[in-house]
């Protein structure tokens, strides 16, 4: 009898301290940058804790800052959402549509562009982010390639 109420006890353990949608994507977590010529586009996220990893990115060409985003994948039951806050432009919101321990897809089909975002991790120490969508009437995809980096 006792093994058995341990056994429910264990189970009911597991199940309560289930993993969060988020802990496939710890990989992201640190700091990124990508380089051509003068210009240098780096991004920083957070590890994941409260169901939410908070990101940022800026992209500075020189010492002139060309454009910068907040943005945080955050879960909502079992899906994950990437949430956009780009500078002068309205917040966008992207629901999974794929998500592993080697990459993640969100997708918003009602979003001008893009419509799709993807982070695909290339080994330890880079990963290529991209954005797709409809642009003049053609599928148009952006790769940016990023390499681990040192966090200021």
């Amino acid at each position: 009898m006792i093994r058995a109420g341990a056994l429910a006890l264990t189970l009911l353990t597991s199940a309560s301290t289930r993993e969060s949608p988020l802990d496939d994507l710890k990989w992201l977590a640190g700091c990124w940058e990508m380089r051509n010529g003068e210009r240098l586009t780096e991004e920083q996220w957070m590890t994941p804790r409260g169901g939410v990893m908070l990101g940022i990115s800026r992209t500075v060409r020189g010492q002139a800052l060309v454009e910068f985003e907040q943005v945080r994948i955050e879960t909502r039951g079992n899906d994950l959402y990437y949430v956009a806050s780009p500078a002068r432009q309205a917040i966008a919101e992207f629901k999974s549509t794929h998500s592993s321990t080697d990459g993640v897809t969100f997708e918003n089909p009602a979003h001008d562009f893009p419509t799709k975002i993807a982070y695909r991790r290339q080994g330890a120490d880079s990963l290529i982010a991209s954005i797709e969508g409809q642009r003049g009437g053609r599928t148009r995809t952006i790769e940016y390639p990023y390499r681990r980096a040192s966090c200021p």
